[in-house]
């Protein structure tokens, strides 16, 4: 079975250097029309987006999509809360998880998969300062090697 194509419009770069990722979950979007147009073009920030649960169902709230340049009186508020659309056995594992101490859901990128907007939604914890400088350090050191290796198969 071939692997189904997937458009990535916007990625959170900043999640996996601020959180450890525990679990990650696909979610749909509800969206209005011009918002997907808007999220086609990539206009679209996830950098301080985030999501929470209200009642039994999960909400995204920061996530800024920039109006539609033809959509004039149709467009929404460019931050406006937004509702995921998970089943009800990932809702309850969710709720789960933000129950505990030091987790929260992260969207991680937004992409298309079938003519569909899709969120890649994270159950994360967050890094302290010496954590974030641990994975700088390792990232160095792995740089190095790889440097070191390149140099010794070019003699």
């Amino acid at each position: 079975m071939a692997k189904e194509a997937i458009k990535i419009v916007a990625n959170n770069k900043k999640a996996r250097h601020d959180y450890f990722i525990e679990e990650t979950y696909e979610a749909g979007i509800e969206l209005a029309g011009t918002e997907v147009k808007s999220i086609r073009q990539g206009k679209i920030n996830l950098k301080d987006s985030y999501a929470a649960i209200k009642g039994a169902e999960v909400f995204v709230f920061q996530m800024h999509i920039s109006p539609y340049e033809m959509g004039n009186i149709y467009n929404k508020d460019p931050l406006r809360v937004r509702k995921l659309l998970l089943h009800k056995s990932e809702i309850r594992k969710l709720i789960g998880y933000t129950q505990q101490q030091g987790y929260a859901l992260i969207p991680l990128k937004m992409y298309l998969k079938r003519g569909l907007v899709k969120i890649e939604l994270a159950v994360a914890k967050g890094k302290k300062l010496y954590d974030k400088r641990q994975d700088l350090a390792k990232k160095d050191a792995k740089r190095e090697v790889e440097r070191a290796f390149k140099e010794r198969n070019k003699l």
